[in-house]
């Protein structure tokens, strides 16, 4: 798969990320933040087992060889997608997103620079850090009322 082939893979994705807080914000509606959350989940769980067992090359069997903490990766969806239900009403998406995207840039900064959970990434430099530093100061605009 060509890199342009992944960007744009990933433009689909951050407009999906858009989305699902107002939809799950709905539903929570008419069934609460903790249960649009857990219905959010189920239906996503739901939906990669079937593409698992239809098209997945991995095995499942494999959890049992993995460590406690890279099981952790779905406590961290349930927090963010919880979250984001409770706040898109309040603060609205755009700001919610904007907060979330300097979080996750400033985190992704450190993840790639301190290579964590064994990834190569770039050191941190002053191109990168001036990137994140305008993206909280958008971030901070766009969540100004």
């Amino acid at each position: 798969m060509s890199n342009l082939v992944l960007f744009l893979l990933m433009m689909c994705g951050g407009v999906f990320i858009a989305v699902q807080p107002s939809i799950n914000a709905r539903l929570a509606q008419k069934t609460g933040v903790i249960e649009s959350s857990t219905v959010s989940f189920a239906v996503g769980a739901l939906a990669l087992l079937i593409v698992s067992i239809l098209v997945g090359k991995g095995s499942l069997r494999g959890v049992a060889a993995a460590n406690w903490w890279e099981l952790t990766g779905g406590l961290c969806g349930a927090f963010y997608v919880t979250l984001i239900i409770f706040a898109v009403p309040r603060i609205g998406t755009a700001a919610a997103m904007a907060a979330t995207i300097a979080a996750q840039l400033a985190t992704g900064l450190l993840l790639d620079h301190y290579r964590l959970f064994g990834y190569q990434g770039a050191p941190f430099d002053l191109k990168r850090g001036i990137g994140v530093v305008l993206l909280l100061i958008g971030a901070a605009l766009v969540f100004r009322r």
